[in-house]
């Protein structure tokens, strides 16, 4: 947008000081002037000697003390007019320096600096609050640009892995026409089938952040029994016991995510867990005006340094124990971290004293005009 040329701030400001000032000197200055006018008698030839409240006044006639008001007034109020520019100057200077700094680090911003901070100190008071924030905006802006450069680099190198690997079983097959054709086509489907997983799951990921998703009442104990019955073949596998407990829980939000968030949570359960004979329990219930659903499983104990990674895209847990068959893209608590912060609710991950995993999430319940 093209703005015309104005007035600074620091301008205006001084202006406003100044003006100010001589408006109130020219209301002082008229006040005197009715004060002389009304006690001065009219003209009389000689001297006047009137007393007023205990004080002799001596002077001339009411033409001659008038002529003298005159230039000093004006003489005062051109005074005052040149203080209040100098004096406006030099106040708004220094209260407008403050938003100097700001505007300096908003520029160093928009060249992308974003670890500069203002810093500002001083007492608390509006410039103070405006510069907190806008530190508080910078360093969130910065650790979310970091976090968006980290995801391209791993996405980045998780889709050239399958890549390489197709490219280099086609430049065996090409090399070796003697080679099994079907030992070659069912390693290049394992392969394509891992690099579609991981493009859905980037576009699953990216429909959550931006919150494109119609939101409709959803029973949070239907969802996990679904993800459940879907998984018990796994569970099975594993010799794994599923558990659903709990009671109706609805939230607003899209069926379809909230399914793949308790998916990825459930199976994440079952794969990192014992090797045989563990268990995984999925509970739901309504809690005031949130909708919980907790997902517990057992396993190695989980050091606690390594919960923040956990929900950190391509951050697989590799001190968790997993099956490689069922190891993921690394986007599973990511997606699900994803789909939670999208329907406004929270994520939370405790370790088990015995050993496994608590994850537990509220989502904004569905009130009763909603049922």
């Amino acid at each position: 947008m093209i703005r015309r040329p104005g007035l600074s701030a620091r301008l205006k400001l001084t202006i406003s000081y100044a003006g100010f000032l001589l408006l109130a000197g020219t209301l002082l200055l008229a006040v005197v002037w009715v004060f002389v006018l009304r006690h001065l008698p009219d003209d009389d030839p000689g001297s006047i000697r009137r007393r007023f409240g205990g004080v002799i006044i001596v002077g001339t006639n009411r033409t001659e003390l008038l002529s003298g008001f005159a230039p000093a007034a004006a003489a005062t109020l051109a005074f005052l007019l040149v203080f209040g520019l100098l004096g406006g100057w030099f106040l708004a200077g220094r209260m407008l320096a403050p938003l100097t700094r700001i505007a300096d680090a908003a520029r160093m911003a928009s060249n992308g600096s974003l670890s500069h901070r203002i810093r500002l100190e001083g007492p608390e008071d509006e410039f103070r609050e405006l510069a907190d924030v806008f530190d508080t905006m910078l360093e969130q802006l910065e650790s979310h640009v970091a976090e968006q450069q980290r995801f391209a680099a791993n996405a980045s190198h998780e889709l050239r892995t399958p890549l390489a690997i197709s490219r280099t079983l086609l430049d065996t097959a090409r090399n070796d026409p003697t080679r099994d054709q079907g030992e070659l086509i069912e390693r290049l489907h394992i392969v394509n089938t891992r690099a579609i997983d991981l493009t859905e799951a980037l576009l699953l990921l990216s429909r959550a952040d931006r919150k494109g998703f119609t939101r409709e009442p959803v029973d949070l104990s239907l969802i996990a029994e679904e993800a459940a019955e879907t998984l018990l073949p796994l569970a099975e596998k594993r010799q794994i016991t599923l558990d659903v407990t709990g009671e109706k829980a609805q939230a607003l939000g899209s069926a379809a995510l909230l399914l793949r968030m308790v998916t990825n949570l459930v199976q994440n359960a079952i794969v990192h867990n014992h090797p045989t004979g563990g268990t995984v329990t999925i509970h739901t219930e309504p809690q005031h005006d949130t909708s919980v659903l907790r997902v517990e499983n057992t396993g190695q104990p989980v050091p606690p340094e390594l919960l923040p990674t956990l929900t950190e895209p391509f951050q697989r847990g590799t001190q968790r124990t997993r099956t490689d068959e069922h190891a993921g893209v690394g986007l599973g608590l990511a997606i699900v971290h994803s789909i939670v912060r999208a329907h406004d609710g929270t994520l939370d991950l405790t370790p088990r004293p015995t050993g496994g995993l608590r994850v537990t999430i509220r989502l904004p319940g569905v009130g009763p005009s909603n049922d």
